[in-house]
């Protein structure tokens, strides 16, 4: 195997979900180590707990920043983060302790993946309740410290990226502004190409029915228009019913919506399974999963790890400059 495979650090997620069984799914279906150097950023009594539950014939072996490393298809790397205790583990519940230790080790991913010791970053599902009890959820968006983060979700040939999440569809019309839309279309931009899409067609839908009305007029438009000037290829805006079609059909490579739902909605209706999140914003590729904790499945070892293993095989492609991954796992 190439040395050039990019090492992608996971973070297990809340480990009263089902992140930690689902990671360590992905991490034993043989898939990932021919495209990166999967590690664990967590804590090995975790990783070992979610073995034993799952069955599988793995073991673990800690180290500090993962500059070390062994080829055996057993072993699970894991960089050794905040300690959280087996016996602290309650599946199923929203718990502030689970919600601190989730953040704390989304922060030392983040600081290792700056430090360099990272290529790319995989965030499990994580309870934002969980989170916000613990007053660590602000630790998903500060990754991106002063830089507005935008999601980016991605399933098959559909790959939309949103100028505003999670705000009250009352607010989304002041939130589009010239400003606002252009840097998301620069930023799309930019890394569309930093991960190997050689002149990427971006499209932008619009906010009211069929494109018409002051939004698009005043703040899209001009956008689109600034964009163009600088030498990208962006069309739009383009009416909300047909953009995400015209995608698929494989005249964009990207398209921008407007708001969450717009986005989601059409993600969703064309292909839940296997889609993912990539997060634009924190200075290196940054995926997670489409999905939450699952309570209701947390404990048994039961859970589908294709997101996650989707997620993981995303991130080292992009961190590797080519594009996203197309094979069916």
């Amino acid at each position: 195997m190439s040395e050039a495979r990019p090492i992608i650090g996971i973070v297990p997620g809340d480990p009263n979900g089902i992140g930690p069984e689902v990671m360590v799914r992905a991490l034993a279906s043989g898939h990932l180590k021919a495209h990166c150097r999967p590690v664990v950023i967590g804590c090995s009594a975790i990783v070992e707990q979610a073995i034993a539950l799952t069955g599988l014939s793995l073991r673990t072996r800690s180290h500090a920043d993962g500059d070390s490393w062994v080829e055996d298809d057993g072993v699970i790397e894991v960089i050794e983060s905040a300690p959280y205790a087996v016996d602290a583990v309650r599946y199923g519940h929203d718990l502030p302790e689970a919600g601190a230790v989730s953040g704390a080790w989304l922060d030392h991913a983040d600081r290792l993946a700056r430090q360099g010791h990272l290529q790319g970053t995989v965030m499990g599902p994580i309870s934002a309740k969980a989170m916000d009890m613990a007053g660590t959820l602000a630790s998903i968006a500060s990754h991106a410290h002063d830089d507005p983060a935008y999601l980016l979700l991605r399933s098959g040939r559909l790959v939309i990226a949103h100028l505003t999440d999670h705000i009250p569809l009352r607010e989304v019309s002041a939130a589009i502004t010239q400003d606002a839309v252009f840097r998301l279309i620069e930023k799309l931009a930019r890394a569309l190409a930093s991960w190997g899409f050689d002149k990427a067609k971006i499209a932008v839908a619009g906010f009211n029915p069929h494109a018409s009305g002051a939004e698009e007029s005043g703040a899209i438009a001009p956008a689109i228009q600034r964009a163009r000037a600088q030498g990208i290829d962006v069309e739009g805006p383009i009416s909300p019913d047909t953009v995400f079609r015209h995608c698929i059909e494989g005249r964009h490579d990207a398209v921008i919506a407007m708001y969450h739902d717009q986005g989601h909605i059409a993600i969703k209706t064309w292909g839940f399974a296997g889609n993912n999140v990539v997060f634009l914003g924190p200075p290196y590729v940054h995926t997670t999963v489409a999905h939450g904790v699952a309570h209701d499945l947390a404990g048994r070892g039961q859970a589908d790890c294709s997101m996650l293993l989707n997620a993981i095989l995303n991130a080292a492609q992009l961190a590797s400059g080519k594009g996203f991954f197309t094979e069916q796992v």
